[in-house]
């Protein structure tokens, strides 16, 4: 099974967040808008759904250790 990963760093915020998560894609869309929502103000949405799926990137194993 593939994992996946998404890194706060890679994209610019008031909050400077360093979070970075990984896992299968559903679980990992899942977790990430919910930090979306109560990190950064998000609304759950259809939308940031959608970024998230393609922002995310498969994940190298070992490389986020």
């Amino acid at each position: 099974m593939a994992r996946y990963y998404v890194d706060c760093r890679e994209f610019p915020s008031e909050s400077n967040c360093d979070l970075a998560m990984s896992g299968s894609e559903e679980h990992l869309v899942e977790a990430a808008v919910v930090h979306a929502t109560t990190a950064h103000g998000h609304e759950d949405a259809d939308e940031v759904r959608k970024w998230v799926r393609e922002t995310m990137k498969e994940e190298v194993p070992g490389a986020l250790a």
